[in-house]
């Protein structure tokens, strides 16, 4: 028993010599210099920015002569690309499908009825309309030129820009 309590003692004082060791003797004074640091933090430097060069403007002495962005020649009159006899009816009332583009508006089904096929067109509003061939829908003039079992054929007047109109066929199809 003797053995165990020295043995005990000797590992208190090891212990206890190791943890002398972690002691800082200048703790105290770095925790003094930090509390006037918060006390009194004093101004900060002013920033110092960079010298600015000087700017000196120059004048443009060319500003009455011929701008180099423009054509020298005047452009000749373009002309009209398509033909001009093209161009739709503009006295003819509107149906009310010539207000969506054929990208907005569904072939839900084709209808037969007397020997003529009606298609069903579904509309962005939820309407379906029953449209026959000669009838006019899409944003760009389209007319119904056919109706099978699955598709409607179109015929649509675009403009090409520059004074004419060009033909385009289009076609919407049931969604399968």
């Amino acid at each position: 028993m003797r053995e165990t309590r020295r043995d005990w003692l000797a590992a208190s004082g090891v212990l206890l010599l190791a943890l002398s060791g972690c002691a800082d003797p200048q703790l105290s004074s770095l925790d003094r210099e930090l509390a006037t640091i918060r006390a009194n933090p004093g101004t900060p430097e002013p920033l110092q920015l960079p010298e600015v060069p000087s700017y000196e403007a120059t004048p443009y002495q060319q500003g009455d002569r011929r701008s180099p962005f423009r054509p020298q020649l005047p452009e000749p009159e373009a002309v009209p690309v398509g033909e001009a006899g093209l161009a739709p009816d503009t006295d003819r009332t509107r149906e009310p499908l010539e207000s969506y583009s054929l990208e907005e508006l569904e072939l839900v089904g084709v209808l037969a009825m007397g020997g003529k096929s009606n298609a069903l067109i579904k509309a962005p509003d939820g309407e379906v309309h029953r449209l026959q061939i000669g009838r006019h829908m899409g944003r760009d003039h389209g007319r119904i030129v056919s109706i099978t079992g699955s598709s409607v054929q179109l015929v649509e007047l675009v403009p090409t820009g520059g004074g004419g109109w060009v033909e385009r066929n289009t076609r919407i199809a049931l969604d399968d």
